[in-house]
């Protein structure tokens, strides 16, 4: 949730707009400190390792030395495990993808209920083959900057019910694309949503979207 999405929605629920299952809206992206002042670098050196994993070659020395080092350090971080909701990528508005290691890193320029602008690279990690973005990851990225598009345009919590992409050319990796989300309809819980991807004034995909605004209590 971008810092813009949490400034848009009620700062308390109602019987209108309520959070299902989620925690309460007041309660998200109010932190940045959450998880220190070098959290960020820590994400981004997650990042990096999962770049150098994606191409590794290692030799069986090399092998057993990482396996040693990363065993230690899955040791230290058990220690620091919260729940989801204590998490800093709750908090996190002001790092990409709010520090969200398991999306393609993303930076929110807008968003608001006439859409969201987004720049978002596609890393070593997501890639496909020949140089190209997977397209599942696209679609990820695609599902969650929608469900930002459909959270700030309506003012409450959603759920996808389909994600539909359509891939128009190769999307390359570590170069920063632009993409724009918009809602084209509501229709009672039915939220339509679409989204472009550019590089530059190459469209290199581009989604539409159905997702459903919760009931009181849902999940």
């Amino acid at each position: 949730m971008s810092e813009q999405q949490v400034e848009a929605l009620p700062t308390e629920p109602t019987e209108e707009h309520h959070e299902g299952g989620f925690r309460p809206v007041t309660e998200l992206g109010r932190d940045n400190s959450v998880g220190g002042p070098h959290y960020g670098e820590l994400i981004e050196q997650v990042r990096e390792l999962m770049d150098k994993a994606r191409l590794v070659s290692p030799t069986d020395a090399l092998a057993q030395d990482a396996i040693a080092t990363l065993k230690e350090l899955n040791d230290k971080l058990g220690a620091a495990v919260v729940d989801e909701w204590s998490a800093p990528t709750w908090h996190r508005t002001d790092l990409p993808s709010r520090g969200n290691i398991t999306l393609p890193p993303f930076l929110v320029d807008s968003a608001s209920r006439d859409g969201v602008h987004a720049r978002i690279t596609f890393r070593t990690f997501h890639l496909g083959g020949n140089n190209a973005a997977h397209g599942g990851h696209i679609a990820l990225g695609f599902d969650d900057l929608l469900g930002m598009t459909a959270a700030v345009h309506t003012r409450s919590v959603t759920r996808t019910a389909y994600l539909h992409v359509d891939y128009r050319s190769i999307t390359p990796l570590n170069t920063e694309l632009a993409v724009h989300g918009w809602v084209e309809r509501v229709e009672g819980r039915k939220v339509f949503v679409r989204a472009t991807l550019h590089d530059g004034e190459r469209l290199c995909a581009e989604a539409n979207g159905l997702f459903v605004l919760l009931k009181p209590g849902q999940q």
